[in-house]
């Protein structure tokens, strides 16, 4: 993931990854998609994430778990 998605700072939120230029956690996305929210409503929440940004860590993390699948 490049650093135009997701950056990580000690001195913001305590150096948990961020999207970049906010101060939003990439772990709220994750949180509100395992409840019963969906992408819009992250999206409504935190205006100043854009779906692009959104859809590149949902992508990014998709791309981490198959490449770390054991084969089937």
């Amino acid at each position: 993931m490049d650093g135009r998605t997701v950056s990580r700072d000690p001195d913001v939120m305590s150096g948990a990854p961020c999207f970049a230029g906010t101060r939003v956690p990439v772990k709220h996305l994750f949180d509100y998609l395992e409840g019963d929210s969906t992408l819009d409503d992250f999206l409504a929440d935190f205006p100043s994430i854009s779906r692009t940004q959104a859809i590149a860590v949902l992508e990014a993390a998709r791309l981490h778990l198959v490449a770390d699948a054991p084969a089937a």
